[in-house]
């Protein structure tokens, strides 16, 4: 990095962070704090709701999840404009008439004080633990890339965002998830334009798309019912709805970000201009890892993207095994340049049965180097992670863009872990505060206190974040990680929430006990592999909800025989 990229770098993040504390630094009630004063117009809820779920992870492992495995992943998205509908005809109303500061506020009006906090702490749980990977992941690519201490990364990222989500709360974390969100989608569509830059001369942005086709990297439609594959039609609506449900109409953290709407029709808006402008963003970041794709199809790339893995293969005694490999590989690249030059040179050349035979050979051969390569890695460190697809895009970004610009993209990645963790630790000292610290208090406090716990609380927080980044290990794709803690918690804490709207006989007794018998069962299925992650959405809100209902059942048969005994 030059030093143009380090003053870029440097400018953004303090901007955001003095301009989110000077904005925001007076409050004098708590709904002021924590609801944001109702202030927001649509489309700053809309853009707050969108940058709370955009973590930096979305930047860093989308793109190479498409440079692997195509446009597939779009799938996962599919049921989020279904879910924002039912939230805006459901949830919103509720929580609004309601008044309430939290979700879980409604469910001990409805069922009792324990299932209040049962839903609370299994949220506290998987939110704290998002909140620490979000600070990880981009310490530990970062790290990687660009030899920084990893620890002093993590404690960088989760001071700055402590520093303005205390001292601003909710109206903090909306005002500064604009100029992020603008900071992202500036950088990303530079990003996009200068991958195409790069491309030979003859190949168009229509050409690079039927290379990418040829390559098998835009399939983006999957309608089998392989249970072997995460990402199909099927699970994105089914699976994905059930998901999208559970995150934007029960995670505090998003739910915080609409309650602070101005009205029921600004909140509404703002959800629908996110289930709106979602899925097309997603569609694009993945384009953008095609593009990736195509780029290295005409420039060299390296045999392993992790450069901390490669250090310690050649420091070791497998390193001549990882050199030969490396020198394979080269030759097959060569012949890989020559064939898409060939296929480029003419309008005709996909249509070359040969050259794109030839093409796909070349491909299974590199791929082939590439799985010999984690062998080799894995023969040094057998804990090493050996999965390089979130090292993709940093690795074109740091070899490819000239400074400056390498500095305005680091900041999107770190504007991004930045204003999903600020929303993380908003919804969980909020959370703490009124859910579990406010309810046990005996005595009249005003708003003065309850601003001091939850600043206090949200800074606990923001610690233990760092912690868990400290002690965290990368876990194949990070973007799979943070949505297969979700997919653990989620189902079932949507399942006692459409216990609490729609079925009206169950109790609390049913509810919280069908509640800890299906996290105990979800946490089974997935810690043996049982069917994909995205599936225990699904499994876990309809377990909830039949085991409720049959307890509430027998517990009304018993109750009925009694009378009858009597």
């Amino acid at each position: 990095m030059q030093l143009e990229d380090w003053l870029v770098l440097a400018t953004t993040l303090l901007f955001i962070v003095i301009y989110g504390a000077w904005k925001t630094r007076k409050h004098s009630k708590v709904s002021d704090y924590l609801r944001g004063g109702n202030s927001a117009k649509w489309w700053t809820v809309g853009i707050s709701v969108m940058a709370t779920q955009a973590s930096a992870i979305t930047f860093l492992s989308t793109p190479g999840q498409a440079f692997h495995d195509g446009m597939g992943f779009v799938q996962f998205y599919f049921g989020l404009p279904i879910a924002m509908i039912i939230i805006c005809m459901v949830f919103i109303p509720l929580y609004h008439k309601l008044k309430v500061y939290t979700a879980y506020e409604f469910l001990e009006q409805r069922f009792d004080g324990k299932t209040r906090v049962l839903t609370a702490f299994l949220f506290l749980i998987q939110r704290g633990l998002s909140a620490g990977i979000t600070i990880f992941a981009p310490a530990i690519i970062l790290s990687a890339v660009l030899g920084w201490d990893l620890y002093l990364l993590n404690i960088i990222i989760g001071v700055l965002v402590i520093i303005y989500t205390v001292s601003g709360g909710t109206k903090a974390v909306s005002v500064t998830q604009k100029q992020q969100m603008a900071v992202i989608f500036a950088g990303m569509f530079i990003a996009f334009y200068l991958i195409l830059d790069g491309l030979p001369e003859e190949v168009t942005f229509s050409k690079a798309l039927e290379i990418a086709g040829a390559s098998g990297k835009m399939d983006v439609l999957d309608f089998s019912f392989d249970f072997e594959n995460n990402y199909t039609v099927w699970s994105g609506i089914i699976g994905g709805t059930f998901l999208m449900l559970s995150y934007f109409g029960t995670d505090q953290s998003q739910v915080q970000r609409y309650l602070s709407g101005q009205s029921v029709k600004q909140s509404q808006l703002g959800l629908m201009f996110n289930g709106l402008l979602k899925v097309p963003m997603q569609f694009f970041i993945l384009l953008v890892g095609v593009m990736v794709f195509v780029f290295y199809q005409y420039n060299s790339a390296p045999l392993h993207f992790n450069p901390s893995n490669v250090s310690e293969v050649m420091a070791s005694d497998y390193a001549d095994e990882y050199k030969a490999l490396e020198t394979e590989r080269f030759v097959v690249e060569k012949e890989l340049f020559a064939v898409q030059a060939a296929m480029a040179a003419t309008t005709d050349g996909l249509k070359d049965g040969q050259l794109v035979a030839k093409m796909k050979s070349l491909q299974a051969t590199d791929k082939e180097l590439r799985e010999k390569a984690k062998t080799v890695i894995l023969q040094v460190n057998e804990n090493a992670t050996v999965n390089d697809k979130d090292y993709v895009f940093i690795h074109y970004i740091l070899n490819n863009l000239p400074k400056g610009l390498i500095g305005l993209l680091l900041a999107v990645i770190l504007s991004a872990a930045m204003s999903s963790t600020a929303s993380e630790l908003n919804a969980l000292g909020t959370t703490t505060t009124i859910d579990i610290y406010k309810r046990r208090q005996t005595q009249e406090r005003d708003e003065a206190f309850y601003i001091s716990k939850s600043k206090w609380f949200t800074a606990m927080w923001g610690v233990l974040a760092i912690l868990v980044a400290c002690v965290a290990n990368l876990f194949e794709n990070l973007i799979q990680l943070v949505n297969i803690i979700g997919s653990i918690f989620y189902g079932n804490v949507l399942g006692i929430f459409l216990l609490a709207f729609f079925i009206k006989f169950v109790r609390s007794r049913a509810v919280f006990l069908a509640a800890i018998v299906t996290q105990v069962v979800i946490i089974g299925l997935w810690f043996w592999d049982v069917i994909p992650y995205l599936w225990l959405n699904l499994i876990g809100c309809v377990l909830v909800i039949l085991i409720a209902m049959l307890i509430q059942s027998l517990d009304n048969r018993q109750k009925n025989r009694g009378q009858i005994s009597h």
